[in-house]
């Protein structure tokens, strides 16, 4: 199948990791995301239920390894200084947006370039978005996940 890239925005707070959390809850309760098991391109009675917890989504062996193409491949957000590995996220600070966009404060208007960030598969960035006065008015998420 290959990675997908997904993407999320939601409302600013301040506390980025309960803001991550809670998109992997409403992911996950909103089934937007791939469930090989259950797809509807097998045939019926091969499907299997939408799984009703994470643990549950995580013990069957296609996700494990194909992944559910969305947020919930990511489990963690790492902090400025260490090193990206497999499913963590890391956000994107002000040094880096200078560097990389020239500014410290990121817009939507940004997004259509955050390509230029680093990124691999089966890691995330995020990044907190401004208004036109400089406030923080809400958090986007993407990444590439799944094979």
């Amino acid at each position: 199948m290959g990675a997908s890239g997904w993407d999320y925005s939601v409302p600013y707070q301040e506390d980025l990791v309960g803001a991550f959390d809670a998109l992997r809850r409403k992911v996950f309760e909103e089934r937007d995301y791939y469930w090989g098991p259950g797809g509807d391109w097998r045939p019926e009675e091969e499907r299997l239920p939408w799984p009703e917890t994470e643990e549950e989504l995580w013990e069957h062996e296609l996700v494990q390894h194909d992944g559910t193409h969305s947020i919930l491949d990511i489990f963690q957000i790492i902090g400025p200084d260490e090193k990206p590995d497999y499913s963590t996220m890391k956000q994107v600070t002000e040094e880096e947006a200078l560097r990389v966009l020239g500014t410290r404060k990121l817009t939507r208007a940004h997004v259509p370039r955050f390509e230029e960030f680093d990124h691999w598969r089966w890691y995330g960035r995020c990044a907190v978005l401004h208004d036109d006065r400089g406030e923080p008015r809400e958090i986007y998420f993407w990444g590439y996940s799944g094979d």
